[in-house]
């Protein structure tokens, strides 16, 4: 490692505490920003005169698209930083170096064939979902131009991971921001002054993404990095990609059941109680978003410093580290949890200004957010198991909450209640409180375990 590479934070040393904040309050602050690119359209569409509210639903219809989108990025990106920070803990930053070059190519690869894939089958997929005719041209506008970017979303969240996992968390805060900035000032303009509604959120989504792509490689093959892209770290190798991927599974599973769940939602309420409560559910997910991603953060902050000590056999600093996390995972999901459930109109309004959607939201938010309390603690143990290289047990965490829970519940609880749009909704805190005892209950069982035995190589 060259000296002009050996920049960033010593993560084997000093305060866990302030390297803690050092690392997490910019991964925090760049899920929030990363927030608008998923919610500002969608409250530029929701306000949209007249067919705002149709709009809504129809941009809320392509979301299981996206979320398979970002699930393929952020296997590659979640899978390859962790085994990176480990080897780099190790002392082995040619082998890490390696196998950022391997994620890169195996990025492209997936946004390659993805494309085309979500080309063909966008509008029958989008019919799947629950697209009615009413919502369905505003569903395919949207897609069909979001697709056509999928390279950029590929690209920039799951190699923003690598600047993140080096150290660079500013750096990795700026790309979010940078692309959040372009799209809040080319929204307005394309939806309302170019009159593109729809096609102009996606379009300006786009290419946002597209300059965070090149802001985030320019940082990679540049000179500040640690870890630089080089063609010949490029060439794919099996047992790198296989190690990569058996660790982000997980989180494809996580992202990619979301997906899943979505629809599962959408048909379900659709069923039950038609495009009112598909749209009551577009905002909750974006809702959702507000609690989920800046956990994530925390999460990503505390990830390489978790990865790098327990690569270096330095358990006290990894204990250190991921108590913190949890302390502060599971208190801001209390108090968020407390803010939904006594003021959801605030959080509604953000979306929509249309009273019937309104009102029906906020019955459905204090049914639907009632566990969201115990997300924090989930989400906390879940990292964490990656951040330790358990590809197995991260795995089988990954399909508890929802493949075994969440999903079979949105089917089988409409068969006990009678107000089946209420069972619907019901289903999500009932998955989220049994999921987070049995994942906490996993984590803490088998920690010192994990510590006491090491890095697998």
């Amino acid at each position: 490692m060259s000296k002009e590479q050996a920049t960033g934070p010593d993560l084997g040393n000093g305060s866990v505490g302030k390297l803690l904040v050092k690392l997490a309050v910019p991964a925090v602050v760049a899920q929030i920003v990363n927030l608008l690119y998923n919610i500002v359209d969608r409250i530029y569409i929701g306000h949209i005169p007249e067919i705002g509210s149709a709009a809504l639903t129809g941009v809320g219809l392509f979301m299981p698209i996206l979320m398979l989108l970002n699930a393929f990025a952020m296997m590659v990106g979640s899978g390859g930083a962790p085994r990176a920070s480990i080897a780099m803990g190790r002392g082995d930053f040619a082998g890490a170096q390696r196998i950022m070059g391997n994620c890169f190519t195996l990025l492209l690869a997936l946004a390659a064939v993805l494309t085309v894939v979500f080309s063909f089958t966008a509008e029958p997929l989008l019919r799947l979902f629950g697209a009615s005719d009413a919502t369905l041209p505003y569903a395919l506008e949207y897609a069909r131009i979001y697709i056509c970017g999928s390279a950029f979303v590929l690209v920039v969240m799951g190699m923003n991971m690598f600047i993140t996992t080096q150290g660079f968390a500013a750096f990795s805060m700026l790309t979010t921001v940078i692309g959040a900035a372009i799209n809040i000032v080319l929204d307005p303009i394309l939806i309302f002054v170019l009159d593109m509604g729809v096609r102009g959120a996606a379009l300006a989504t786009v290419l946002s993404q597209a300059v965070s792509a090149v802001w985030v490689l320019c940082f990679l093959t540049g000179k500040k990095t640690r870890l630089r892209i080089t063609a010949a770290d490029m060439r794919l190798s099996g047992r790198v990609v296989g190690s990569v991927l058996a660790l982000g599974v997980s989180t494809f599973i996580m992202l990619s059941t979301e997906s899943l769940l979505s629809i599962s939602f959408t048909s379900s309420l659709s069923r039950y109680g038609g495009d009112l409560a598909v749209g009551a559910m577009t905002i909750l997910t974006s809702v959702s978003q507000l609690i989920s991603m800046p956990l994530s953060g925390v999460c990503q902050g505390s990830g390489p410093i978790v990865s790098f000590n327990f690569g270096a056999r330095k358990n006290d600093r990894v204990r250190q580290a991921f108590y913190r996390q949890f302390a502060v995972c599971a208190g801001y999901a209390g108090v968020f949890w407390l803010a939904l459930l006594l003021v959801p109109r605030v959080f509604a309004g953000i979306f929509s200004s249309d009273p019937a959607l309104m009102d029906y939201t906020v019955w459905a938010m204090r049914i639907y957010m009632a566990g969201i309390f115990a997300l924090g603690i989930q989400m906390c143990c879940q990292y964490s198991f990656m951040s330790l290289g358990q590809a197995k047990v991260s795995l089988l965490m990954a399909c508890l909450r929802k493949v075994v829970l969440l999903i079979p519940l949105i089917f089988l609880l409409p068969l006990v209640f009678e107000n089946k749009v209420f069972a619907v909704f019901l289903a999500e805190p009932v998955s989220d409180i049994i999921a987070a005892a049995v994942t906490a209950g996993m984590f803490f069982h088998r920690f010192n375990a994990i510590l006491e035995a090491g890095p697998q190589k």
